[in-house]
C-alpha cells in the first residue's frame, strides 16, 4: 500500500496534471478562464476574492519554502529549527485562515446569489469540496504541530526529503510512510486536487497574461468628449483643452 500511495500515485496525478493541461490548451482554449460572475454580484466577491488568492499565493510560496528547500540549506545562513518553524507557523497559520474565509465568503456568495448560483455545474462543486478539504488539512497540519510542540514536526525530515525524490525518480516511499497521519491524508487530499486542475476553473491559475506588459494603452474616453450630432469632427492632436469649442452665431 505505501508503494502504491507515495512511489505510484504522485506520478500518476503528474501524468493527468500534465496531459490534462496539454488537453484543455490544445481542445477547450475557450473554456480556459474562470467564468467571472462579477457582473452579477461584486460586494462579496470584492472581500472574498482578495482573501482566497492573496492567502493562496503565501500557502504557494510556504509550501515551496517547506518542501523544496532542504533543512541542511537554512541551517547554513543561520535559520535555526525554531525560527523556522515559528515563522513558518505564524505565516502559515494566517495565510490558511485567510484562504479558507476567503473561500467560505465565495462559496457563500455562489449558493446564495440567483445568477451565480444558476451558473454553478457539478464540476464546480466538486472542486470546491476538495479544495475546502485542502485547506482545512494543512491548517489541521499545523494546529497539531503548534499544539503537539516542534518535536512532532517532522514534515522536513520525511514529507520534505519524499518530495524531493519524486523528481530524481527515485521516491523515498519508507520517510513518507513515518509521517504523521494528518500529513499523509493532507498529502492525499493535495494529490487529488492537482489531478482534477486541468478540468475545472482552476485551471486559470496556470496562465500568466505577460502580454499585458507589452501591449497598448487602452484609451477610454467620455460621452461628453464625443462631438454634437452635425457638428464637425476635432482633428486629432490638436483640440482645446479645459474649454469647449463655440460655434459662431449666424
Amino acid at each position: 500500500m505505501n508503494v502504491l500511495l507515495w512511489g505510484v500515485l504522485p506520478y500518476v496525478m503528474m501524468a493527468i496534471l500534465i496531459g490534462g493541461l496539454i488537453w484543455r490548451y490544445r481542445y477547450d482554449q475557450f473554456g480556459w478562464t474562470t467564468r467571472s460572475s462579477q457582473l452579477y454580484e461584486s460586494r462579496l466577491l470584492r472581500i472574498g476574492s482578495p482573501l482566497f488568492h492573496f492567502g493562496i499565493l503565501v500557502v504557494i510560496v510556504g509550501h515551496l519554502g517547506g518542501l523544496v528547500v532542504p533543512k541542511s540549506w537554512t541551517e547554513a545562513v543561520g535559520i535555526t529549527e525554531g525560527m523556522y518553524h515559528f515563522n513558518a507557523l505564524l505565516w502559515g497559520a494566517l495565510a490558511g485562515v485567510c484562504t479558507l474565509v476567503g473561500i467560505l465568503i465565495l462559496i457563500y456568495r455562489r449558493r446564495t446569489t440567483g445568477p451565480v448560483f444558476m451558473a454553478t455545474t457539478k464540476n464546480d462543486k466538486a472542486m470546491y469540496v476538495v479544495l475546502v478539504a485542502a485547506i482545512v488539512a494543512g491548517l489541521l497540519t499545523t494546529v497539531l504541530s503548534v499544539f503537539g510542540g516542534h518535536e512532532d514536526v517532522t514534515y522536513r525530515d520525511t514529507v520534505s526529503p519524499w518530495f524531493r525524490s519524486l523528481f530524481y525518480f527515485s521516491p523515498k516511499i519508507d520517510l513518507m510512510a513515518e509521517a504523521p497521519l494528518a500529513f499523509q491524508v493532507h498529502t492525499l487530499i493535495g494529490m487529488l486536487l492537482f489531478a482534477i486542475w486541468p478540468f475545472t476553473r482552476l485551471v486559470h491559475a496556470f496562465t500568466v497574461p505577460l502580454h499585458y506588459l507589452f501591449r497598448p494603452y487602452i484609451v477610454y474616453r467620455s460621452r461628453d468628449d464625443l462631438p454634437a450630432p452635425g457638428a464637425a469632427p476635432t482633428h486629432r492632436g490638436w483640440a482645446p483643452v479645459g474649454t469647449r469649442d463655440r460655434t459662431p452665431e449666424a
